[in-house]
């Protein structure tokens, strides 16, 4: 049984992975809510799924630009001072979506402006929150790592989208909004302590050529590239969130909804609560295949059938797998990267995890809108089993990939070791140092 557990020893043995695993839990709980509460007030206001997931459509070209820019720069600048910035500004954004749910007339407006610059935000800051892990984490731990971030994910995506049905239906969608800034608040007050992580002493400023470099990394890379194109495929035809309130309506359950965006992340936490086997994992591409094509065919199902609670089991089987590719992808990324390209790379890795649901939501909402929301679930759950299988067909080196053979990842420099090594970093090292002039 206690080979089932999750490994603590990254909690255990780093003070900064326990500052952001609870910065983590803080504010995902927030974002939750926000991400329940838009879609419904542009269905409330419009009544259009063509509109709701046009969300996807705004959101996408903030998230590809400022992803590779983020990612270029975690690797040129201190990815703590960016880390809290970007949580900073997120923050103040949803002050303003709150501002606009108190006015008298809501605007639709302000509800896809918000939508694009928190996805530019996120793609500023997750690359140095995915960068940073292998310098506050040993190599040996990154697995479980791995998985305890995911499960600091699922804390927030159960919680927040539950209590978001309750909040919005008997409180209203400002407090959703309001709740959200306030675990910024918390979440920004806990970053602060993190210890500095500053740019390696021969980081170039971010530039399209660094980002062209890390680029022709990953496409060097075939077992990589894998990794981005099965997740991208996968969600581009399987991820409906966008469409869950029209699903909820199809199903005459409006009820639902917040168990609908739950769910996904209960079958999560349970694979996340019993991921010790995943550190004995070494076929890691075969992993994240496998779990790819049970997401799309666990969506087939939820798809496919009429009846709500059959619906939400399908749709926790779907989180689980989601969960195994999730580990699997981290797993590969974090102990075959070198730590000078770990901010671009997050970057492309951003894209593939991120841009997919972005063109899923928008996608979904246009066959919902041909069809109806249980079409285009199961259509597209059908489409990403063919996908993945596709890909693993003319990808063999993901399918080979063994963690016992993986490339060798560049020794660690003084800047770049574990924050908990009291050499981590230099006296005279500053943030402005990899700033260009």
């Amino acid at each position: 049984m206690k080979r089932l557990l999750p490994d603590l020893a990254p909690w255990r043995s780093s003070r900064d992975f326990r500052l952001m695993w609870t910065a983590g839990v803080v504010t995902n709980f927030g974002s939750f809510l926000t991400m329940v509460a838009l879609p419904v007030q542009i269905k409330d206001i419009t009544g259009s799924a063509v509109a709701v997931g046009a969300v996807g459509a705004v959101e996408l070209v903030p998230l590809i630009v400022f992803g590779l820019y983020g990612g270029a720069l975690a690797d040129a600048v201190d990815r703590k001072t960016l880390i809290v910035a970007a949580e900073a500004a997120q923050g103040l954004l949803v002050v303003g979506l709150l501002a606009n749910a108190l006015a008298p007339h809501p605007a639709v407006w302000p509800l896809y402006a918000g939508a694009a610059l928190s996805s530019a935000l996120a793609g500023l800051q997750r690359p140095a929150l995915d960068a940073i892990v292998p310098r506050i984490v040993p190599r040996d731990q990154l697995a479980a790592a791995a998985s305890l971030n995911a499960l600091r994910w699922q804390i927030g995506a159960i919680a927040g989208p539950s209590a978001a049905g309750l909040v919005i239906a008997y409180a209203g969608l400002g407090w959703s909004y309001g709740v959200d800034a306030a675990t910024f608040a918390v979440s920004v007050a806990l970053s602060v302590f993190l210890r500095r992580s500053p740019a390696a002493h021969d980081a170039r400023p971010p530039s399209l050529r660094g980002i062209a470099e890390g680029a022709r990394y990953a496409w060097s890379r075939k077992e990589l590239l894998g990794t981005y194109l099965i997740d991208m495929a996968a969600m581009f035809f399987a991820y409906p969130a966008a469409i869950f309130p029209f699903l909820a309506d199809d199903l005459h359950a409006r009820w639902s909804l917040g168990l609908m965006y739950a769910a996904g992340s209960v079958g999560s936490l349970l694979v996340s609560l019993t991921s010790g086997w995943a550190t004995r994992v070494r076929r890691h591409g075969r992993m994240v295949v496998y779990a790819a094509a049970g997401w799309g065919l666990a969506m087939a199902c939820a798809g496919w059938t009429g009846h709500i609670w059959v619906v939400l089991v399908f749709l926790g089987a779907a989180g689980a797998c989601d969960m195994v590719s999730g580990i699997g992808r981290s797993t590969m990324w974090n102990e075959t990267i070198p730590d000078s390209l770990r901010g671009r790379l997050a970057g492309i890795e951003l894209l593939s995890y991120s841009t997919g649901p972005q063109l899923g939501q928008v996608r979904s909402g246009g066959v919902a809108a041909l069809g109806t929301a249980r079409i285009s679930v199961w259509s597209g759950g059908l489409a990403c089993v063919a996908s993945v299988g596709l890909l693993a067909l003319f990808l063999p080196a993901l399918m080979a990939y063994d963690s016992r053979n993986a490339p060798p990842v560049e020794p660690a420099t003084p800047a770049d070791a574990p924050a908990d090594s009291p050499a981590d970093v230099p006296d005279d090292a500053t943030a402005d140092d990899a700033l260009p002039a």
